[in-house]
């Protein structure tokens, strides 16, 4: 897949990854920075339908996915020279294990959230535009940010579906 300049697709994201890292955490260390770039490694390889059809399927697909590539990842750095520990942490980053709670994780899931409402939230629009305007509310909000190496303050967005009687986010970013 080419992006509309006609690079590779995955590159161009992997460089999104990682500036919205950087602009998140400007003194973000280098393996994060790496680790942003290998978010989508190889991912064409796992075709979405290769897996059942439905939610259930598409979370099975990316769960496969995200441990594939953090594998992947981990073998690329090391490979290249890496010391293991930062490999390992790196792998952990892009498997998405400890979401909410590992600030590295959390980094680059911010990251691809950005991404996502700053190129690609018109496609996903568009995608669901027959959706009832009552099953579909978009939220913004200030939000504060503390760590033991980030602080920030930002404006975020969630947009959330009813499913049934029920909200659920279906996606929330900055």
């Amino acid at each position: 897949m080419r992006a509309p300049d006609g690079r590779a697709a995955e590159l161009v994201y992997g460089e999104r990854i990682e500036a919205w890292v950087v602009r998140l955490d400007p003194a973000a260390a280098p393996i994060l920075r790496l680790a942003a770039r290998c978010q989508h490694l190889e991912r064409w390889l796992v075709p979405r339908a290769s897996y059942p059809e439905g939610k259930t399927g598409y979370l099975q697909w990316r769960t496969g996915l995200y441990k594939k590539q953090a594998a992947r990842a981990r073998d690329l750095l090391l490979a290249a020279g890496v010391p293991a520990a930062e490999a390992d942490l790196a792998a952990t980053w892009v498997s998405k294990s400890g979401l909410k709670t590992n600030p590295g994780t959390q980094a680059l899931e911010d990251a691809a959230c950005l991404v996502f409402l700053e190129n690609e939230i018109g496609a996903f629009a568009a995608q669901h535009a027959n959706y009832p305007r009552e099953k579909f509310v978009v939220v913004s909000f200030d939000q504060d940010y503390r760590s033991s190496n980030l602080s920030n303050s930002m404006r975020k967005r969630q947009y959330w579906a009813k499913e049934g009687a029920r909200w659920k986010i279906l996606y929330e970013g900055g």
